[in-house]
């Protein structure tokens, strides 16, 4: 695939992402029972609101690096900035998993529903839906992540051409002066 069609590619699968995470907290938060309130729907939307702010960033990151690899070409900037991508993408995927899918997570979803009611159990069934949701395009984010090192990793591959300068100075070099011919020539 071409570098720019690549970079598009993880642009449009981050967005995709970040479409079912604002489908995700609209589902905690707002399509929540009127009725009672639990810390675990806070808790759900924090970590939501955290991991979309840490999209926003790699989205910002991706942005830039599509940019790099337009013209004219800087691979040097299209590295830094997918470096930085990669790294938000990691940390939102990480709290997607560590504070949203985890088994802790899930059993205390379950437990809401258990103790709540029907209108509960219905809310927590969307929110679990919703989750699943993301883990398709967080997949696919993953993979356009790795065909945009793949294509760097190609192009600076066929880029043979190093240009090194070393501007230490002039450095002038002569011949060692023989002292003995001056003498006899009466230069002291």
């Amino acid at each position: 695939m071409a570098l720019e069609a690549t970079f598009r590619e993880l642009h449009s699968q981050l967005k995709k992402l970040q479409d079912n995470l604002l489908a995700l907290r609209l589902t905690v938060a707002e399509d929540k029972p009127l009725k009672g309130e639990a810390a675990l729907v806070d808790q759900f939307e924090d970590s939501i609101v955290d991991a979309m702010g840490l999209l926003d960033e790699c989205l910002n990151s991706a942005h830039a690096a599509q940019k790099a690899v337009g013209v004219p070409l800087d691979l040097d900037r299209a590295r830094r900035a997918l470096t930085t991508c990669q790294n938000r993408f990691h940390s939102a995927a990480q709290r997607f998993s560590e504070e949203l899918i985890s088994y802790e997570k899930l059993r205390d979803l379950a437990s809401v529903c258990q103790s709540r009611g029907r209108e509960w159990a219905s809310w927590a069934g969307s929110v679990k839906h919703g989750l699943e949701q993301c883990r398709v395009p967080i997949d696919s984010v993953t993979k356009a992540l790795a065909a945009c090192w793949q294509e760097i990793a190609e192009h600076l591959g066929t880029t043979n051409v190093t240009v090194q300068a070393n501007n230490i100075g002039q450095q002038i070099v002569s011949d060692p002066i023989d002292l003995h011919g001056l003498e006899r020539q009466g230069v002291t």
